[in-house]
């Protein structure tokens, strides 16, 4: 069975009752939003929108480990939101906030793995750092962090209530992780891979002159948190083309001059198609996850629109080819002898042999239930 990139492209995994955190998920992240609208405060929507996402953790896990698992993701993104609040009040220099979003990406993936959080990885926490630590007119810190906090625990409140719906007891339920296997040696080194891709597109990002170079940093730790090797190099590729994409779709949706309660409508029904495929198919998700996070932005701080997509894709590919060539540089013998098995037809018989068989990679994040070469881990943002 072919396993490259493209064919990831137009390949989608089996649904596994994706609607049900799809709708918790998107509810969750929107009724905020529009309770800000309703308010006059959209400025608060960026805090409101981070705080939220502690909804994504846990999802289709047993209720009591959902509800562990999301309440250690909510401490660990209000650290990140107080953190960028505390760099964007200072005024802090667009380098600072690179250096330490990448702190937060090396030191938050490693305490990911090690509480064997779902999603992997830091994608999410710098994130909230980078992009709140870029607002140039912040919010008191009373109102930024309390936002966050509420809707921190509003998030899981409903992923309470997401187990009346059925999820983590009915169908569909996620497998409970297994141990973290997190040694001081295989900690410094993918502590060490999710520090230096994002810092190095970050830097870059910088470098270029163009805004939002945490994206840079993003689109980096998104790639690097698969399984193995492959699954990184695939990642990369199709994260540059799903944001192709999204950014034609963003470019259709502000083009009609929407107003704010039709950019939160949109903000719901792009979470829900998100959540709905993130497993299934990550190019094909990428496509709603940049206008998901770009109207998400505009929201509560307006930018020139052709200014914001093409930094969007510029950072994006940059952050890609930091991930790609990083990957391609660190490969273990086992994994460039593994990369070379699957060219041959023996090599693909073997895949085909194994294809319901866990694949255990020297690197694979730590407490996340691997894949085979067929079937990734996608993370998202």
């Amino acid at each position: 069975m072919p396993t490259g990139p493209l064919h990831q492209l137009v390949r989608f995994a089996p649904p596994t009752q994706d609607h049900v955190p799809a709708v918790r998920i998107a509810l969750t992240v929107g009724l905020p939003q529009l309770l800000l609208l309703a308010l006059g405060r959209l400025d608060l929507s960026i805090y409101a929108a981070f705080g939220a996402f502690t909804a994504i953790y846990g999802r289709q896990e047993a209720p009591r480990l959902r509800l562990r698992h999301q309440c250690q993701a909510a401490l660990m993104l209000l650290v990140c939101i107080a953190l960028g609040l505390g760099l964007s009040r200072a005024h802090a220099d667009p380098w600072l906030v690179v250096a330490v979003c990448g702190l937060v990406a090396g030191g938050g993936a490693v305490l990911t793995a090690v509480l064997r959080l779902r999603p992997a990885g830091s994608t999410f926490l710098i994130f909230a750092a980078g992009a709140i630590g870029s607002i140039p007119y912040p919010a008191s810190w009373s109102q930024g962090l309390g936002t966050a906090a509420a809707t921190a625990a509003w998030s899981v409140l409903a992923g309470l209530a997401g187990a009346l719906l059925g999820e983590g007891r009915r169908g569909h339920v996620a497998p409970p992780p297994g141990p973290h296997g997190m040694d001081r040696r295989r900690a410094v080194r993918y502590g060490l891979m999710f520090f230096l891709a994002p810092l190095i597109a970050g830097l870059l990002g910088q470098a270029s002159g163009l805004s939002h170079s945490y994206w840079a940093m993003v689109a980096a730790a998104a790639a690097i948190a698969g399984p193995n090797s492959r699954a990184r190099l695939h990642r990369g590729v199709q994260r540059v083309i799903g944001t192709l994409g999204g950014v034609l779709i963003t470019a259709f949706v502000l083009s009609q001059h929407p107003q704010p309660w039709h950019l939160v409508v949109w903000v719901i029904i792009f979470q829900f198609l998100t959540e709905t495929y993130v497993l299934r198919n990550y190019a094909f998700a990428t496509l709603f996850i940049t206008p998901l996070a770009l109207l998400m932005l505009q929201l509560g701080h307006p930018s020139s629109v052709g200014t914001v997509l093409t930094a969007r894709l510029a950072e994006t590919a940059i952050g890609g080819a930091v991930a790609i060539a990083l990957v391609l540089l660190t490969r273990t013998r086992e994994e460039r002898r593994a990369g070379a098995h699957t060219r041959t037809p023996a090599g693909a018989e073997r895949s085909r042999g194994g294809a319901h068989r866990p694949e255990t990679a020297p690197d694979a994040a730590p407490g996340v239930p691997t894949r085979t070469p067929e079937e990734p881990q996608w993370p998202r943002d």
